[in-house]
């Protein structure tokens, strides 16, 4: 299945963190720190939400950071993504 966003919003995933520390020490499943990194998935097409005009700043593929408590996950094709608003998007990794 497919998603297709609709006005500002951004389909994204989320990166696991990693499992091994610098040093070299594995980390348990419940120890890992929960990661606001993503890959964006899709983007919807912008263009005018309450009232203002709104232009796309993200492409698919980018690696972003986005806030915490941002969006809505859902589940799709056994992989969790999570829909949220291009203005919950922090920044974008380079």
């Amino acid at each position: 299945m497919k998603l297709k966003p609709l006005a500002d919003r951004v389909v994204i995933k989320s990166i696991e963190a990693m499992e091994t520390t610098k040093s070299g020490i594995v980390l348990p499943g419940s120890a890992k720190e929960k990661t606001q990194v993503a890959e964006v998935i899709a983007v919807g097409p912008g263009g005018l939400v309450d009232g203002k005009e709104v232009n796309m700043l993200v492409k698919a593929g980018d690696k972003v950071i986005y806030s915490e408590y941002a969006g809505t996950k859902v589940k799709m094709d056994d992989e969790e993504v999570i829909i949220v608003r291009q203005a919950d998007i922090l920044a974008i990794v380079e």
